[in-house]
């Protein structure tokens, strides 16, 4: 099933080395190669493996010794990867999480032993982005000696994604890529990933992908269901020189490509991949150029949202038809073939 292999020992590192899988992507008679980055396959099960290990390291050069307090923001994925990291090295982690956070996250944080900060009041935006960093900027103040990594603004961010994320990629498509879609948080992965195929391989077409209500791109902020992609405030990494295109997908349509694809293929993938597909569809289903060599990174795994996306239920509650969710468009299917 992948498309290639691994290739972790090109740099040597405890995080990264993760395999493409190929889908097929069929659209209105026309089909598509697409190669999956997928970034569930690291230790702790996401893209922000990446990011927390290079935090921690610069961390650790600014100062912070074994029994120090590291705190973050995260709506799950880098609070998973910094409380596994810190416990590894002998650090505590405070977690400020949100309801929106998923079950299974929360479980998996618990396991670590990290505490736990819930914050329940929304912020001005309808989100709870703003009033997590309210919480960690009190939380700092009040133990001046606890380290915030500051994923949101700390340059080393883009960085683990320019020297890690982005040559894999390079490397594994053998320095050929046509188009890239890359959904946006912190703007970090997008970042990284642009700067270093700006100079490798300029012609490549860079496809930012956000969640409709999201303000990463100076857009109005709005309520929504989708984690781990999109931002109540811009995002500091980004400008105009960062990516090619924006794509904007709502939750309807990022649910259903996690559905339709596990359907076909019973590959799981989280919300912010389905968000992903789905831009990259409509951005294929649109062009009339025959793109040859295309990826969508994958920051997640879908067993993180069980209880969520892949829960009958929870769709319905939430007002998503779920006949619709499995089947995203009558034009449009989708197919895992065997590399």
């Amino acid at each position: 099933m992948p498309a290639y292999h691994g290739i972790e020992s090109m740099f040597g590192l405890p995080v990264g080395g993760t395999p493409l899988r190929e889908v097929r992507l069929v659209i209105r008679g026309r089909r598509f190669t697409i190669n999956l980055k997928m970034e569930g396959d690291n230790k702790f099960r996401s893209v922000k493996d990446r990011t927390a290990f290079f935090l921690l390291e610069d961390a650790e050069e600014k100062g912070l010794r074994q029994g120090g307090t590291v705190v973050e923001s995260t709506s799950g994925n880098l609070g998973v990867a910094l409380a596994n990291l810190c416990g590894e090295k002998g650090y505590n982690f405070i977690a400020v999480i949100d309801p929106k956070t998923t079950q299974e996250n929360v479980h998996r944080l618990e396991a670590t032993g990290a505490v736990i900060e819930l914050v329940t009041e929304p912020d001005h935006t309808g989100g709870y982005l703003l009033s997590r960093l309210d919480r960690v900027a009190e939380l700092c103040r009040n133990n001046p000696a606890y380290f915030w990594t500051n994923q949101y603004g700390n340059p080393i961010n883009p960085v683990a994604h320019f020297l890690t994320t982005a040559p894999e990629i390079y490397w594994q498509m053998r320095r050929r890529v046509d188009v890239i879609f890359m959904p946006v948080s912190t703007g970090g992965t997008l970042a990284g990933v642009s700067r270093f195929f700006r100079t490798a391989s300029p012609s490549t077409i860079i496809v930012a992908v956000d969640a409709a209500g999201s303000a990463a791109f100076g857009g109005q902020p709005a309520p929504r269901k989708l984690t781990g992609i999109g931002s109540s405030r811009p995002a500091e990494f980004l400008d105009t020189k960062t990516f090619d295109e924006l794509a904007v997908v709502g939750d309807a349509e990022a649910f259903a490509f996690c559905n339709a694809l596990y359907k076909s293929t019973g590959l799981k993938v989280g919300g912010s991949s389905g968000a992903t597909l789905a831009a990259c569809a409509k951005f294929l289903a649109s062009s009339e150029r025959e793109f040859r060599r295309i990826v969508c990174i994958c920051p997640d795994r879908g067993e993180n949202y069980d209880s969520t996306i892949f829960n009958p239920r929870w769709l319905f509650e939430n007002g998503f038809a779920v006949p619709e969710i499995a089947f995203p468009s009558r034009e449009l299917s989708v197919e895992l073939h065997a590399a």
